[in-house]
Formats: C-alpha cells, sequence, structure tokens
C-alpha cells in the first residue's frame, strides 16, 4: 500500500474499530464484560403507575427489582448491581437513566407492569360506563426507538471524552471527540447499543416464554427512560396487572421467583452473547 492510501485507510480503520473499543467500557485492557447492572424499578412515591384489584405498580416492580438484584450477585460472579430506587421514592425519568451514565453501567433494565386502558362501553340500557378488558395477558420488553436516538448523542460523547482521556493523543492521533467527524463514530455506537438491546430484550422474551407466558414481543417506543441511555437499555414489562390471574401470578413469591429467574437467565445469555 503507497503512503498516499495509508493515512486515509487508518482513519477509516479508526471509524470501524474505535466504536468497539469505546464500547468495552472503563476497563481498557480487557474486551467488553457486563461488570455492572443498573435496575430500575418504575414509578414510585407519588407516581403509583398502574394497578390491579390488589396491588400498585410501583410496589410490584420494587419486589421483583430487590429479589432479581440480588439473583444476579448470586448467580453471574463479578457483577455488581446498582438501584434507581430502594424504597417508594419517586426518582426523576431523566435521573434514573442519568444514574446509570455516571456509573458507567454495562446495562440498564427498567421493571414495569402492564395494564389494559379504561375503554368507554355501552350497557343493555344504554348507558354508557368506562372498564377495561381484563382477558389481556402477557410480557413484552421496549427498546428506545429511532425517534429518540439523537437523546444519545451527550451520554456517548461524555463517554467517549472520558475514556479517552488518559491516552487520546497516543491512540487516537486524528481523532477529536469535538470534531463533526466523530458522529460517524456515535452513529456506529448508537447502532451497537440499539443492536444489544434488542438481543437483551429478546432474551428476557425467550425466557418468560419457556415459563408459559404470553409473548407480546420486543417493541420499539420513544421511552423518556431509555432515550439518553449510553449503554444498552431495556423496559420489561412483565404482566398485566389488570389481568386477575397475571396479578395473582406477579404479586405471589412463586410468580415473581420465576420472573426474576426469567430475566436472571436472559442476562446470563446475553452476557455470554457479547463476551464470546
Amino acid at each position: 500500500m503507497t503512503k498516499r492510501f495509508i493515512a486515509p485507510f487508518l482513519f477509516f480503520l479508526s471509524l470501524v474499530t474505535l466504536p468497539a473499543i469505546l464500547f468495552a467500557n472503563q476497563h481498557q485492557d480487557t474486551v467488553y464484560t457486563v461488570r455492572t447492572v443498573v435496575l430500575d424499578a418504575g414509578h414510585g412515591g407519588d407516581k403509583p403507575g398502574t394497578n390491579g384489584a390488589k396491588s400498585l405498580e410501583k410496589d410490584v416492580v420494587l419486589q421483583v427489582v430487590l429479589k432479581l438484584g440480588k439473583a444476579i450477585e448470586k448467580e453471574i460472579p463479578g457483577v455488581k448491581v446498582l438501584y434507581t430506587r430502594t424504597t417508594d421514592i419517586d426518582v426523576d425519568l431523566y435521573k434514573r437513566i442519568e444514574f446509570a451514565n455516571r456509573n458507567r453501567a454495562d446495562l440498564f433494565i427498567s421493571v414495569h407492569c402492564n395494564a389494559t386502558p379504561l375503554r368507554k362501553r355501552r350497557n343493555s340500557k344504554g348507558k354508557y360506563y368506562y372498564a377495561q378488558d381484563k382477558t389481556v395477558r402477557g410480557t413484552e420488553t421496549f427498546v428506545s426507538g429511532f425517534g429518540r436516538l439523537g437523546e444519545q448523542d451527550a451520554a456517548i460523547r461524555e463517554n467517549a471524552d472520558i475514556l479517552l482521556e488518559d491516552n487520546y493523543e497516543e491512540n487516537y492521533q486524528g481523532f477529536d471527540p469535538n470534531d463533526p467527524a466523530s458522529y460517524i463514530v456515535f452513529s456506529l455506537m448508537k447502532n451497537q447499543y440499539r443492536e444489544q438491546s434488542i438481543n437483551l430484550a429478546s432474551f428476557m422474551q425467550d425466557e418468560y416464554v419457556k415459563s408459559g407466558r404470553v409473548d407480546r414481543g420486543v417493541q420499539e417506543q420513544s421511552l423518556a427512560v431509555l432515550a439518553r441511555a449510553g449503554m444498552p437499555a431495556v423496559l420489561t414489562e412483565i404482566g398485566f396487572l389488570s389481568n386477575p390471574n397475571e396479578e395473582t401470578y406477579m404479586v405471589s413469591e412463586s410468580g415473581q421467583a420465576e420472573i426474576v429467574k426469567n430475566m436472571v437467565n436472559a442476562i446470563k445469555s446475553y452476557k455470554r452473547h457479547v463476551e464470546r
């Protein structure tokens, strides 16, 4: 290869390889590993979320998240778990993901319960009333939709600056995080986060199905809690509180134990997938 083409080739190579290096978290002497998981129990405080006949979403998901955290640390050695809340308090949506970004999390998992909306109906006497469809059931897991990908730029830029600051001049000559060309890299990194988020979400849905749950699939949605994530991030709906059978399942010890097992197995599968 002539000198004329060496510099452009090296620059192109850096664009291809740098996202993988940055994505490998702050431990630059190792390949990418899942070391820190941030768990987010949805809602809390004066924002209870949805409700069933005998339970509130904020309480159910907090119970599941606390059990999930203990199970992760017990069954997946070397993984540290952090929580956006461990008590009945409300945490701003953006502060939840900022907490994950600030702690250099490798995964962000937000846990919620679902419910069907109230619908206007008419009885046999012609009078209107509002009621929920209590037959709908199943699990679904969300990843951030394309519409909010731009909100990741700040988190990715911050992480890139931190990762590069120690050996920026030595290892990455010609790459400036403040240069417009860096958006090529940011785009590649966002695609990586998106792909890995979908992988984790798919593993979760697969595990739910193994337990006999109805699969409502992996969904895209413009969710504020996921929009600014500087790492793979998902929001999983573990069932419908509006369905009496699913509510009974989700508030029971056996039901919560099975949901926790599903999610731990999904994280194990994801970890093997990204670390192979």
